[in-house]
């Protein structure tokens, strides 16, 4: 199995969509937008983060609104994260191919010191060489996180890696890292958007698997 494969977070492991949204809508709250479905928000997101209040506002936020906009958000995101549950087959698939040799690590867009405790909390963080989240400003893509990532995993060909995300900014940090990417429907995006990336686009975590093993042999 000579696959490696860099799982995304939020979106595609743990299956956080209703904290995004009631936390997404308490910051749209706190600078007076109103809230957001859950179809508009998939429609609509994209990273950078100001670029996707820019297409709900008509333009980008102020200094001061991104300030209470991204306040607001982490806030009321911390608190309910940890109420959330892994997406429906990951632990087992973490297990399974842990068991089989093949190997794994974690990139997010996460804050960092907030990222690993979470994973620790679900009983996974052994299952990965490497669990990375951001430790940059908010605002960023990840692009040159997801090159520092690979290129800090000793032994990993970037060609023979496979990013497994839920957001067209994976398959663009994919690209820019020299991997290849599936993109899992079950997140941020609609099938209609992940579509546009050009990758391969999946229904469920077991079929990502599948298929990232397929696109690297």
């Amino acid at each position: 199995m000579g696959t490696h494969i860099v799982w995304d977070w939020n979106g595609t492991l743990l299956h956080d969509t209703e904290a995004v949204i009631r936390a997404t809508n308490a910051a749209f709250a706190r600078i007076g937008l109103p809230p957001i479905t859950l179809a508009r928000y998939r429609e609509l997101y994209c990273v950078p983060i100001p670029r996707f209040y820019q297409r709900l506002m008509g333009r980008l936020p102020t200094e001061e609104e991104w300030a209470m906009l991204d306040e607001a958000f982490n806030h009321h995101y911390a608190r309910l994260a940890p109420g959330c549950t892994l997406s429906r087959g990951a632990a087992e698939l973490l297990v399974g191919r842990l068991a089989a040799g093949g190997t794994q690590s974690l990139c997010s867009l996460a804050p960092h010191e907030e990222l690993v405790p979470l994973v620790r909390r679900h009983g996974i963080e052994e299952h990965f060489l490497l669990v990375e989240g951001r430790r940059g400003p908010s605002h960023s893509g990840k692009a040159e996180q997801m090159a520092r990532h690979l290129a800090g995993l000793t032994g990993i060909d970037p060609r023979c890696t496979v990013v497994i995300g839920d957001a067209l900014d994976d398959a663009r940090a994919a690209a820019h890292a020299g991997a290849r990417a599936v993109l899992y429907t079950g997140g941020s995006h609609s099938r209609e958007s992940l579509e546009r990336a050009g990758v391969p686009v999946v229904d469920t975590l077991a079929e990502a698997v599948r298929v990232a093993d397929e696109l690297a042999s």
